[in-house]
């Protein structure tokens, strides 16, 4: 069973990032080891860096290599805590961190404070991505940390709509791994070679992704979506289905369970399952007609011009 699904508390293995410091590439293809030696480079530049961590394969790989390239004691994970982060998140992201030898500084926000946050007018991310990183800029200039760095990749870069790449490059955060030129392919190859345990974890965007622009966010929206994918996730772990990808999204004038297609496959092979998960859902608190669909990666959605559904990318 994934750490990352329904028992976040199992420990990752224990990880020394500093291991076979003269021959960590060892192994490796000569592209891949010319990718890690180019991101090395760019961490080692910096000096001393906070990385904006969530417990995901991106920012997990920047800390990683942070933690190779700089003394440890210039180096700093920051996890944003707000009732956008499912719990389960923060244990693994805890958990991750822990495990590399990081410190990790749990850093409290308040994006519901934000008006242009809480309207979700289609440029929620913005807002949420100001707010984090101004706390985390904060915290590092109070640690005496020069730079903030994100995940954020050579991919995220052509994203069509990218909204919280903008307060980054406001706030002047540093984005080692698109920098570089690495992609998300390539992020997952090198967290594998290093054998971090989150190398083929899915994407798992905050809870407000869920909610569907013009939805206004809410505190309460924001639990009722944890609660329900909780839900969603030991229903199905009762019949022995457990989804990669799976996102119960509040639409407005109903709400929508997204899995990916094995798991969908599953579902549909057992008579009465999705009715059975559809009105768990409603008797949890959410309204209107439902319905399970596949899953779609953000590459497959429709672009944001085009969704009248439409979110933050994922």
């Amino acid at each position: 069973m994934s750490a990352y699904q329904l028992e976040p508390s199992v420990n990752p293995v224990p990880m020394d990032p500093r291991a076979c410091e003269s021959g960590w590439s060892a192994g490796m293809d000569a592209d891949l080891a010319g990718i890690a030696d180019r991101l090395l480079t760019r961490l080692r530049s910096l000096g001393s860096v906070a990385v904006a961590f969530s417990g995901g394969v991106d920012s997990t790989l920047v800390l990683a290599a942070a933690l190779r390239a700089l003394p440890a004691d210039r180096v700093l994970a920051a996890i944003a805590d707000s009732p956008s982060l499912a719990r389960m998140e923060l244990v693994a992201a805890r958990e991750i961190a822990a495990g590399l030898g990081a410190e990790l500084a749990e850093v409290p926000v308040a994006e519901l404070d934000v008006p242009g946050y809480r309207a979700n007018a289609g440029d929620r991310c913005y807002f949420c991505k100001h707010t984090v990183l101004t706390a985390i800029s904060d915290l590092a200039v109070e640690r005496g940390i020069a730079h903030v760095a994100t995940g954020t990749h050579a991919d995220d870069r052509r994203a069509v709509h990218r909204p919280g790449l903008r307060a980054a490059r406001e706030l002047l955060v540093v984005e080692p791994l698109a920098d570089v030129g690495l992609g998300k392919r390539d992020v997952r190859l090198l967290a594998a070679a290093w054998s971090l345990p989150v190398a083929d974890k899915p994407a798992t965007p905050c809870l407000a992704s869920r909610i569907a622009v013009g939805v206004p966010v809410s505190i309460g929206r924001l639990g009722l979506v944890e609660r329900a994918e909780i839900t969603v996730r030991v229903l199905l772990a009762g019949v022995d289905v457990r989804p990669r990808d799976l996102r119960v999204r509040l639409l407005g004038d109903g709400f929508r369970v997204d899995l990916d297609r094995s798991a969908l496959a599953a579902l549909e092979a057992r008579p009465g399952l999705a009715a059975n998960v559809l009105a768990a859902l409603g008797d949890l608190g959410l309204i209107g007609p439902g319905h399970v669909q596949a899953y779609r990666s953000p590459a497959l959605a429709p672009s944001p011009q085009r969704d009248a559904r439409g979110r933050c990318p994922e």
